[in-house]
């Protein structure tokens, strides 16, 4: 059995992962409704993926402690995890986190294989660029902010990934405002 592998993404609708400007953390716009949806999506069993420089962002900025961070936050870091990376030295401020060296795609292709739960990743974008380009992201999960970062926008999510069409698999709006989509990629020929 394959284990299902999802790429969870933060968004502005013209395609940013992140901020430079004054927004605050989710762009200002999170709301009871997706912070309850959040925190029920990562209270289900799955082992995390990340990049190392996500993985060092999280652990930065949860390691002095994770008070007042997000129900869903915590509920992720206490998710085993796989940290794709060459550079990365322990000791790890993560519960149950492994290093793996060598390469992301192999690394993340065994996993499909040897996983007895799901498999997800929020955020990595350069990681998941990759893997989507292998063809082994099953579903690509963006929750899609209702904002514009023309001029603060950073890290575009999809800069550099091949071309894919699309199936929308579900859909849904939290808060009156922000929406959450998911789709199965299939490369585009």
């Amino acid at each position: 059995m394959t284990a299902t592998y999802t790429f969870d993404v933060f968004s502005t609708l013209d395609g940013f992962g992140s901020h430079t400007g004054d927004w605050g953390g989710y762009w200002g716009k999170q709301g009871p409704e997706l912070l309850e949806h959040r925190a029920a999506l990562y209270g289900e069993q799955a082992r995390m993926v990340f990049g190392a420089d996500t993985f060092r962002t999280f652990a930065e900025i949860l390691a002095p402690s994770p008070e007042g961070i997000d129900e869903w936050v915590t509920r992720m870091r206490n998710l085993p995890a796989t940290i794709a990376s060459s550079t990365l030295q322990g000791p790890l401020v993560w519960p149950d986190a492994t290093i793996a060296r060598g390469d992301a795609v192999e690394t993340v292709s065994r996993l499909k294989q040897e996983s007895d739960v799901p498999l997800r990743s929020h955020g990595s974008l350069s990681l998941n660029r990759a893997l989507l380009n292998a063809g082994l992201v099953d579903r690509v999960q963006v929750t899609l902010f209702p904002v514009i970062c023309g001029q603060t926008g950073a890290a575009p999510i999809f800069q550099g990934a091949a071309d894919f069409d699309l199936e929308l698999i579900e859909s849904r709006t939290f808060d009156g405002h922000t929406q959450e989509l998911v789709y199965r990629p299939t490369a585009h020929n």
